[in-house]
């Protein structure tokens, strides 16, 4: 077959590199002719660097990160856009054996509740001594580390006082924590499972506690790519949109598991990557919880680039100083998500959208059918501390953080 489009595609080894990997393994990205070539890297860093010189036209990267880059914030870094989400969901945080005992101790469970086995943590951190406990995150400008900081904060944790944060690569985080290097981290799959039954970490909490189908990977374009190779851009928007179908049906979990599996993605046993693609996590302790929506792919608008999301994460790079709240930064928060480009992408294929490009993150208690057709259901989306983020209201919720 004649191949119309070129593209080269960085990314991560992470369960939630799915929708590019199936892209080019099962035709999907072929039948849009676009000869599409993957290319994997260990850390977001270089995943950014390569996108700035070229050697990528589209990433599978961090929510935050081209954010950031747009802000000057990391460089580095391209000018970059976000015409599609990888999906909701995903991430959890590992403690070391000795971390969950003492948290055991002050209550928590291994139902993975984000408000009790907060408390627990805070518990266990006001009766510590000597150098303060060491968490890991994936980078300074990733879901990881502001969910993390949201639990921790929620909780009555200072993420800045009460604990140490350093930036780990996602496949380093159970060798370190096994090591006494960390005493926990917030990553992505396989690396929780990894570290649970590989080196002997226990779950605390998960990202669907903390905050219920929350955004996480993101395409992340080269802008100036883009501008230039706008049908090549728009038939891959259709490939992972078929990619993401295929993932989201329970019969492919474990064919995924084993597309996965190969040396040049994640390259871990497939055995390690099933539970997570099926919500069926080890927890530590041989326990076993199902957690239904942690790996969502497709449902629930999982790949709509919504712009609240861009400005929640927004809202936690002003939280936590990582740059100053003005006018001109939130617009280009909320510019760098292109939900536009997505539905121009998918219009064609009779799909069934979000009219709105925003939404108040934390509103839905259930799962809600949307639009006349009743095709598209969102939610439940809500915060374990029951907190909301109205996108139209971000001076007001920047402020309440502050007070907080």
């Amino acid at each position: 077959m004649t191949m119309s489009h070129a593209i080269t595609a960085g990314f991560v080894p992470l369960l939630d590199s799915a929708l590019l990997v199936v892209a080019k393994e099962k035709g999907f990205a072929a039948a849009q002719s676009i000869d599409l070539t993957l290319v994997r890297e260990r850390s977001w860093a270089s995943i950014r660097d390569r996108l700035a010189v070229r050697h990528f036209d589209v990433a599978h990267i961090l929510g935050p990160m081209p954010i950031a880059c747009n802000l000057g914030l990391s460089a580095p870094a391209p000018k970059m856009i976000v015409p599609m989400a990888l999906g909701l969901g995903g991430n959890a945080v590992t403690v070391s054996t000795a971390l969950w005992q003492a948290m055991a101790g002050e209550g928590a469970t291994d139902d993975l509740d984000a408000r009790e086995n907060g408390v627990a943590l805070r518990r266990v951190i006001a009766g510590h001594k000597g150098e303060p406990l060491r968490f890991g995150v994936v980078h300074p400008y990733s879901g990881h580390n502001y969910e993390l900081r949201y639990w921790l904060a929620a909780s009555g944790i200072d993420p800045e006082r009460d604990i140490e944060i350093v930036v780990l690569p996602p496949p380093d985080m159970g060798d370190a924590l096994a090591q006494g290097l960390i005493d926990g981290y917030c990553a992505g799959e396989p690396w929780n499972t990894f570290g649970v039954l590989k080196r002997g970490g226990h779950l605390a909490t998960v990202k669907a506690a903390i905050w219920r189908s929350s955004p996480e990977k993101v395409l992340g374009v080269n802008a100036r790519w883009a501008e230039t190779h706008p049908k090549a851009l728009a038939a891959l928007l259709v490939a992972l949109h078929a990619a993401s179908v295929w993932c989201g049906k329970l019969g492919n979990r474990e064919e995924l598991a084993h597309l996965l599996a190969q040396p040049g993605y994640v390259g871990r046993d497939a055995e390690l990557l099933l539970p997570a693609l099926n919500g069926n996590l080890p927890v530590g302790g041989g326990v076993v919880q199902n957690i239904g929506d942690f790996f969502v792919p497709n449902a629930k608008a999982a790949t709509f680039p919504w712009k609240s999301h861009a400005l929640w994460f927004y809202t936690q790079m002003v939280r936590w100083r990582q740059i100053s709240h003005t006018a001109e930064h939130q617009q280009v928060a909320a510019e760098t998500y292109r939900p536009d480009m997505y539905r121009a992408a998918l219009k064609t294929l009779g799909l069934a959208m979000p009219s709105a490009s925003s939404k108040v993150e934390g509103a839905l208690a259930v799962e809600t059918p949307v639009g006349s057709s009743g095709a598209l259901t969102l939610g439940p989306d809500g915060f374990f501390d029951g907190g909301r983020f109205d996108p139209d209201d971000v001076d007001a919720y920047i402020q309440a953080q502050r007070i907080g």
